[in-house]
């Protein structure tokens, strides 16, 4: 937005007698000076829950606003930006296959893998089984595997079982061989 205002608008509005006296105008141009810097905010708020142009730390604000506890702020700026605006996008598909494809590709890049066994159901229809979502992602991205592992629990319905599976490897649920073995024995 361009300023309209005239640079000496408060000193303009001073009476004519009073613009003559050197020591006045410079005192008032103080006010002037503190008052154009709380125009120019007030100009500016539009744009301050815009991801592209916030300061970075209002960016982390939007994000923890939105749930994004997890975005770490040492994370290149544009990288942050971008994770806060892709997931306010895809609020509106959280907790479906859809939005875990999307957080998953958001986070970790790659090939991204979601199945679950859900669906829409007529009403009086008994689903036997209880809701399982499998993902599988080539890399954890930029994150940690315990750090995507929360993420991801978090994203979904608290009544969804999952398998989380980096590369090949299943992170989670974690097994212990040992214990499934001895179990198998007895």
């Amino acid at each position: 937005m361009t300023n309209r205002r005239r640079p000496d608008w408060l000193v303009h509005q001073l009476p004519v007698g009073m613009i003559e006296d050197d020591f006045l105008v410079r005192f008032v141009r103080i006010f002037q000076t503190v008052a154009d810097t709380m125009q120019l905010q007030a100009d500016n708020v539009q744009h301050l829950f815009d991801v592209a142009v916030a300061p970075d730390v209002m960016v982390r604000t939007i994000g923890q606003w939105l749930g994004l506890d997890w975005v770490d702020p040492s994370l290149p700026d544009a990288l942050q930006r971008r994770i806060v605006r892709e997931y306010s996008a895809g609020l509106l598909w959280r907790g479906t296959k859809s939005g875990m494809e999307r957080l998953l590709q958001l986070i970790c890049g790659g090939e991204v893998m979601v199945e679950d066994n859900g669906g829409v159901f007529a009403e009086g229809t008994t689903v036997v089984s209880s809701p399982h979502v499998k993902m599988s992602v080539s890399s954890t991205g930029w994150t940690t595997e315990a750090d995507l592992l929360r993420i991801v629990a978090g994203e979904l319905p608290a009544n969804v079982t999952f398998e989380l599976i980096v590369d090949g490897r299943t992170i989670y649920p974690v097994t212990n061989r040992a214990t499934v073995a001895a179990g198998a024995t007895s």
